[in-house]
């Protein structure tokens, strides 16, 4: 068995084993750090479930000796600390403990803060949710920059709210939330399904696809056996008193190329030592993971995807269907960033970048020689795609053409395999492919403008949509310009939404002629910002929010705060995740669409083109 499968406290071990407790009020930290390495822990969880114990002073002299020792520190929060309270008054305590607990745990230098959310009752569980995102949206101003992830713990009853799922859409939301599973009460909410590797692997399959890769590397679980009744968890019990055990997760951790932190919850000192004795022994029978990572270890991407050779192609791990890539090792990027750093980015931003893919026809822009090389752009899905990879007709001048659509991980791994660099969506979706959902506004520098001539011209956006009354979102364009989003409801063709934003366009020149410009013409573009209305056009398309751009360093398209403006120039596929688990997906409200043109348009003094509607 290679070192690297063992449970140690190396940098990045694939298993941190660790327990969940207190040390004595006696204990001296470096001295109590230093013996929980020696018995082969990775990890410990200070568990503040009653109340706060130690102050700022103790959190980070303790933090120190942990960072010496090489132990991954995590923190309980207490009980009382839970999210679904709907008196205020009460909330307010409640959201008050949780700060508090991160503030403690950024101290020490702890990755996450483990919460109870709370329980659901008679409620009706969409209200539920809703007061959890709220309660998250008053917390997130004090605590997301704490870089502490505040880990949502999944429920083990009936009338208990957080399940996987729960969590998964607040995640999406919330940068800083992310996934603490509970094996236990997996258990128990599946009425004791987790007994073979298999029901473990089901569970991995259903995380990768629901959570970006950099939330589950490594992935934050609880372990102890429990005694399960109809409703689910009843107690947890001695370990080897009820039906869950730990080896097949060991061995579905270990197949799925999933990093763990296993947190031993066990009441009695007998039933951590049994725990991690089988831990230990199961990963004796584990056989070495074969082939080798996917990735060349020159970008920051999480995941851990290893591939193993596969006739004259390479197999990809843990997927749920089978797809196999070529020379991983080739350079895209003249850093040397590789096809498979492409694949395993695609990979692991998945879950943030599908939603705003699903059913859009792609046109794929493809770079087999890389971005210096010859590159082209293709339209038509290619015929030795997959039966997996879906695609959507759709009827153009050459007649009906089916264009892929990307609807799962894998076809984005699958198209990244292709050398496709950027992923070009349309501005519509299947069944509205007429009727755009959102307007852009593309800010593209001609030659002699400068950066701050584009900072001028997204404010001076933002002032007047907000004056319109709509709500809009800014993105790099990971090149020289910017874009911003108006999500709209599918109701308007796409002249009608083009005459808007040139509208708008005109008022911006005018405000700033010295800035912006909309000649057609090349050369009277030069020093300015042009502003292309007509890239709201049926069958246009631009780079995809979060889409890697062939450019040096491989900058990705990077949704903004509007506060950001001016401030962030450059996000790379090395910078997005620290971005994603401070803010989230920046993107979220363009999916929310929801608007209409009506009192803009009225505000504008125009009408729509002749002959347009809306539905």
């Amino acid at each position: 068995m290679p070192d690297e499968w063992r449970l140690r406290a190396d940098p990045e071990p694939l298993f941190r084993f660790g327990v969940s407790g207190l040390p004595p009020d006696d204990a001296e930290p470096g001295v109590f750090c230093r013996e929980l390495v020696s018995q082969g822990h990775g990890a410990y969880e200070l568990a503040f479930v009653r109340g706060f114990p130690w102050d700022e002073r103790r959190c980070r002299e303790f933090g120190r000796a942990a960072q010496e020792a090489g132990l991954w520190l995590s923190v309980h929060a207490p009980y009382f600390a839970v999210l679904t309270v709907p008196e205020e008054d009460r909330a307010r305590r409640c959201l008050a403990a949780v700060e508090h607990t991160m503030k403690l745990a950024a101290a020490m230098g702890a990755r996450l803060v483990c919460v109870h959310p709370g329980a659901i009752g008679e409620r009706d569980p969409r209200a539920v949710t809703d007061l959890v995102e709220a309660r998250l949206e008053s917390l997130a101003p004090k605590v997301e920059d704490l870089e502490v992830g505040l880990g949502l713990e999944t429920a083990g009853r009936e009338g208990q709210f957080g399940t996987l799922g729960d969590i998964a859409l607040l995640a999406s939301r919330f940068g800083f939330v992310q996934p603490v599973v509970d094996w236990a009460h997996i258990h128990a909410r599946t009425g004791g399904g987790l007994t073979s590797v298999e029901a473990f692997q089901a569970v991995f399959e259903f995380l990768r696809d629901s959570f970006p890769g950099w939330m589950l590397d490594p992935l934050h679980t609880q372990f102890t056996d429990n005694q399960v009744g109809r409703r689910g968890e009843v107690r947890h019990v001695a370990y080897g008193e009820g039906t869950l055990r730990v080896a097949p997760l060991v061995e579905a951790a270990a197949r799925s190329g999933v990093r763990l932190v296993l947190i031993s919850e066990a009441r009695e000192e007998d039933s951590h030592r049994a725990i991690h004795q089988e831990v230990l022994a199961a990963l004796d029978r584990v056989p070495a993971p074969e082939g080798r990572p996917l990735t060349s270890g020159r970008r920051r991407i999480p995941g851990g995807v290893r591939i193993v050779p596969q006739a004259e192609r390479w197999k990809v791990e843990g997927t749920r269907v089978p797809l196999t890539i070529s020379n991983p090792d080739k350079p895209l990027f003249d850093d040397g960033t590789t096809k498979g750093d492409l694949i395993a980015y695609y990979g692991a931003i998945a879950p943030v970048l599908l939603p705003h893919l699903t059913d859009r026809p792609l046109s794929l822009a493809r770079y087999p020689d890389g971005i210096h090389g010859e590159h082209f752009y293709e339209k038509r899905a290619p015929r030795h795609r997959p039966e997996w990879v879906h695609t959507v007709p759709v009827d153009t001048s050459d007649g009906v053409i089916d264009f892929v659509t990307a609807d799962r991980r894998e076809t984005l791994m699958w198209l990244a395999n292709l050398a496709c660099i950027e992923m070009h969506p349309f501005h519509s979706r299947r069944g509205s492919l007429d009727r755009p959902d959102w307007a852009i506004f593309d800010f593209d520098p001609a030659e002699g403008a400068e950066w701050e001539q584009v900072v001028v011209a997204a404010k001076l956006l933002e002032t007047a949509l907000t004056r319109l009354g709509l709500r809009s979102y800014p993105k790099l364009s990971g090149g020289r310009g910017m874009h911003v989003y108006v999500p709209l409801d599918p109701v308007y063709d796409f002249r009608r939404v083009r005459r808007f934003v040139e509208a708008v366009g005109r008022l911006l020149v005018a405000a700033d002629p010295d800035d912006l410009t909309m000649e057609w013409e090349v050369d009277k573009r030069r020093g300015k910002v042009f502003i292309d209305h007509n890239r709201n056009a049926f069958g246009q398309t631009i780079a995809s929010v979060y889409s890697v751009r062939p450019r040096p360093g491989a900058p990705v398209s990077a949704p903004l705060a509007w506060s950001e403006i001016g401030s962030v120039r450059r996000v790379t596929i090395d910078d997005i995740w620290d971005r994603l688990r401070r803010h989230g997906d920046l993107f979220r409200g363009v999916l929310e669409g929801g608007q209409r043109l009506e009192e803009a348009e009225a505000a504008l003094g125009i009408g729509p083109p002749t002959g347009t509607s809306a539905a």
